[in-house]
């Protein structure tokens, strides 16, 4: 409960959740388990028309935790929420991924610092500069 009064990376704020509740209403939740909301009316739109759109994340806020659908849904790019009608997806995509820079998941290369081994030898395509 204290987590949720005094952070707000951490799914929003007692605050937060009293803002959405009054605006806003939720339409829908990806696989990743984010909330997406759409205001109830164009009051507070920052364009004329258009209601507002917004993320809740579940754990801590990263945009590259959006997967493509609800991307394109928050960035007005699809007019229908992705749980009424999902995209077509092609046999040639991949599952998103969130972006794991920083993480104990992320790539490390063979020979870099945060992987043990020896670093792969040179090929013969480099040529090292010297100053002549």
């Amino acid at each position: 409960m204290l987590k949720s009064i005094f952070t707000w990376w951490n799914q929003g704020t007692v605050g937060l959740r009293f803002t959405v509740s009054r605006l806003g209403r939720f339409v829908g939740q990806d696989e990743y388990g984010n909330r997406y909301f759409e205001a109830r009316d164009d009051r507070e739109s920052y364009d004329v028309g258009r209601k507002r759109r917004w993320v809740i994340f579940r754990g801590y806020a990263d945009a590259s935790k959006v997967p493509a659908e609800w991307h394109g849904w928050l960035h007005y790019t699809l007019d229908e929420v992705p749980t009424d009608e999902p995209l077509a997806r092609k046999v040639w995509e991949k599952d998103h991924l969130p972006n794991l820079t920083g993480t104990v998941h992320a790539w490390r290369p063979q020979g870099s610092i945060a992987r043990s081994g020896e670093r792969p030898a040179a090929t013969g395509d480099y040529q090292a500069w010297s100053p002549e």
